[in-house]
């Protein structure tokens, strides 16, 4: 997903969550939604790796559901092999059934990349001050959050939630190798019980682990690139549909 969630939302100059915070505060007595779960990428393609990963961040943080989110153009990345709308059908067909999984559109349909903060913005624009938003990631991914586009405002639009496979190095172990100011910002944010997710909007980092499932969408490519059967790696409608239409 680039630096998160690329070409998702418009551009938006003169909107900033604190402007909304100021025009919609957050009531202390009000009763706050349960967190929403976010989850980018560009799903090139879809596959169990993904869909265990949301569903168990969904039931172990009390998420009230994950929102998919296909790139649309990433502009840190190479562009994916199958299209924007082929990779938005691919998702659709494999979220299908679970009443935790969402699916947005609207990167797909965008014109033009833009980036995770201004995805959040939109998303605040949409949800308001109260609604906690979570930006779900990959512990490694978190490694290089430094270098995302305005990095700095994620904290103050969303929770950062990261997924922690066994056998993968720890973050916290990982911290000194972090630029000293993502390390200050992961030192002054890091929350131990995932509960401070319900009680504020946004601010929180939480390290999460999940199941180890290796399976990648680079690897699923080469499988079928090379003639062999990526079966149990992904959902048969995913592979069906892959089948049906060549790609890879």
């Amino acid at each position: 997903m680039g630096d998160g969630l690329e070409g998702f939302c418009p551009a938006l100059p003169e909107y900033s969550y604190a402007a909304l915070a100021r025009h919609n505060p957050p009531s202390p007595l009000a009763s706050r939604p349960s967190p929403l779960g976010i989850l980018g990428g560009t799903f090139d393609p879809l596959h169990y790796g993904h869909l265990r990963l949301a569903q168990e961040l969904a039931q172990g943080l009390g998420l009230r559901e994950v929102c998919f989110i296909p790139a649309g153009q990433p502009p840190h990345r190479a562009q994916p092999l199958a299209s924007p709308q082929q990779r938005l059908e691919m998702t659709r067909l494999g979220l299908a059934g679970n009443p935790l999984f969402s699916l947005d559109e609207r990167e797909i349909i965008k014109q033009t990349p833009c980036y995770t903060v201004e995805t959040l913005l939109d998303l605040r624009r949409e949800l308001g001050a109260v609604q906690p938003l979570c930006l779900l990631m990959g512990a490694d991914a978190f490694l290089g959050l430094a270098t995302w586009h305005r990095w700095r405002e994620l904290l103050d639009l969303a929770h950062i939630v990261l997924a922690q496979r066994p056998g993968v190095a720890g973050i916290a172990r990982a911290a000194a190798t972090l630029p000293a100011e993502l390390r200050e910002t992961l030192n002054r944010c890091l929350v131990h019980e995932p509960e401070a997710l319900h009680d504020k909007p946004a601010g929180a980092i939480v390290i999460q682990p999940v199941t180890a499932l290796d399976i990648s969408a680079s690897q699923i490519r080469q499988e079928l690139a090379a003639g062999h059967s990526p079966r149990y790696l992904l959902p048969d409608a995913v592979l069906d549909y892959i089948q049906t239409n060549g790609l890879y």
